[in-house]
């Protein structure tokens, strides 16, 4: 269930605010197996993106199994702010000020206190997650096409460390608004993880307690604080 969770997590926030910066040799290396046409796509949506001061956005996940050809279905909602965040899984929530990161576990009533790594590029940092695309993947144009009278551009990312555990990462990106219409992750495991954008609202007011955990809210919440 962590894991699985990580992995949705990881995934959605993709669809997040801002980037970060690569220097010159890093930016050689990668974009020697990056197609051009795919790369100012996805430079176009991240420029998009970047202009926002908030995105309030709500997504369906689905998580397939093809081992027993089982499927799972949820909705979440994610707030973004600058470089804060609040995710809703419905089960878990994650709220994060920039300084300070609280996984709330709603059926074990608990909540886990962390300082993030502003550092670490495999921490769950909407930030740097957006910009995936820019570090570490060969990215190919695939086609244009159409989907319930939608113009999109299908785009397909393979990690270049071969010992991630999954194979691909496809994206469609809607024509016409240059943002993220779905994500689909295809797992080594033969599980898949599909996440498709519902709806996204930009610009709207966020208060900044919006990104912090409440323990008023939470009666009898046991926190466990991992912060050295």
């Amino acid at each position: 269930m962590v894991k699985q969770q990580t992995i949705l997590l990881s995934l959605i926030l993709l669809f997040s605010v801002d980037s970060f910066c690569q220097n010159q040799k890093t930016e050689q290396k990668t974009y020697q197996a990056i197609d051009p046409k795919a790369k100012t796509i996805l430079d176009k949506v991240s420029e998009k993106n970047k202009a926002f001061k908030t995105i309030e956005a709500e997504f369906v996940i689905i998580v397939e199994n093809k081992q027993d050809k089982s499927k799972d279905s949820k909705k979440c909602k994610i707030w973004i702010k600058e470089n804060k965040y609040k995710i809703d899984l419905a089960s878990s929530i994650i709220f994060n000020d920039g300084k300070t990161q609280w996984t709330y576990m709603q059926d074990a009533n608990e909540v886990n206190v962390i300082t993030p790594d502003p550092n670490d590029d495999s921490s769950l940092n909407p930030a740097k997650m957006f910009t995936i695309y820019e570090k570490g993947y060969k990215i190919r144009f695939i086609n244009e096409k159409f989907e319930n009278t939608r113009a999109l551009y299908e785009i397909e990312l393979y990690p270049i460390d071969l010992k991630k555990d999954f194979t691909k990462i496809t994206l469609k990106i809607d024509k016409t608004k240059m943002q993220i219409f779905s994500m689909k992750r295809f797992g080594k495991d033969g599980t898949d993880y599909y996440i498709e954008v519902v709806k996204i609202d930009t610009d709207k007011e966020m208060a900044d307690n919006l990104f912090t955990f409440d323990k008023t809210k939470y009666p009898k919440v046991e926190v466990n604080d991992m912060r050295e």
